[in-house]
């Protein structure tokens, strides 16, 4: 069982129908600001995942692993800002879409360490 996969699917369950509900919502940018939120959510836990599995069994893996994280803070930082600057998206879209990455990060991570054998 692939855990990031599980967690981008259930993701994506929810980021759809969120964004289609968000279209019947004044706000004209929001459905793409929740699909961009949970797309820059799902890339990131991703990254943590690919940086994390690159620095297990590694004698220097803080330094890379402080490196990688950096890394990505700063790369969300700058394209956040970058579409928040030009007004592609909303704030709290943005929000939406990467806190429902993180609530599956939290459900799917107990589901898993509940299953029997895990």
């Amino acid at each position: 069982m692939n855990l990031t996969k599980d967690i981008a699917r259930n993701s994506v369950f929810i980021l759809i129908p969120a964004a289609i509900v968000a279209a019947f919502l004044p706000w004209k940018k929001l459905p793409f600001s929740i699909l961009i939120g949970g797309l820059l959510g799902i890339l990131n836990m991703k990254a943590l995942a690919w940086s994390v599995k690159g620095v297990l069994g590694t004698s220097h893996a803080s330094a890379k692993m402080l490196f990688f994280a950096q890394f990505r803070f700063v790369m969300l930082v700058v394209i956040v800002t970058a579409l928040a600057y030009l007004k592609l998206v909303t704030i709290p879209g943005l929000l939406a879409g990467f806190s429902v990455v993180f609530l599956q990060v939290l459900i799917t991570g107990l589901r898993h360490a509940r299953r029997p054998g895990s």
